[in-house]
């Protein structure tokens, strides 16, 4: 998935979270959160396998659940004596719908096999059409049923996040005009 789709998978789910669990709308600083935890296997696993080599694919140390699972316990320890539980439910939600939405084609397509990241190093990586850069990504980028699909999904979440009344725009505005 490409990352403007990870960004609105993870905004819808995090916005129906906050709304039925805590009741309330997505505060500005948990849509930065859940927007940094939807973008974070990335970040992490795309440079070190693309640009300097150190693991063997852009979908394996931060895309596997084991991983995860350590990262989110830390940040809800670190959450909870900063007296902000909130932040890790967003961090939380944000990082896992990433994973969830890697693994969906594969799943939906019947390739189990595609997923065995998600247990790396227990499980050896799936073979990988292209890993090498991101320009490589782009110019193998093809408009197909799925891309057409998360391209639609940015649009919904921005109307969520309207009617969530933009959370989130104050901070910028605090942030751009400093």
């Amino acid at each position: 998935m490409w990352p403007w789709g990870h960004a609105a998978v993870g905004y819808l789910l995090y916005s129906l979270y906050s709304r039925s669990v805590r009741n309330q709308p997505p505060t500005g600083l948990t849509v930065v959160v859940v927007g940094f935890g939807t973008q974070f296997p990335d970040l992490i696993d795309k440079p070190l396998a693309w640009t300097v080599s150190v693991l063997p694919a852009g979908r394996s140390l931060a895309h596997s659940l084991l991983t995860a699972s350590l990262v989110i316990g830390v940040v809800v320890v670190l959450a909870r004596r900063a007296n902000r539980s909130p932040l890790a439910g967003a961090f939380g939600i944000g990082y896992l719908s990433h994973l969830a939405a890697d693994g969906l084609y594969p799943f939906l397509e019947g390739e189990f096999a595609s997923l065995s990241y998600l247990a790396w190093p227990l499980l050896p990586l799936p073979a990988y059409e292209t890993d090498k850069s991101i320009l490589a990504h782009f110019a193998a980028f093809e408009f197909e049923l799925f891309a057409m699909l998360e391209f639609g999904l940015v649009p919904l979440a921005f109307v969520v996040w309207v009617y969530d009344d933009y959370p989130g725009i104050d901070l910028l505005r605090r942030l751009l005009t400093r």
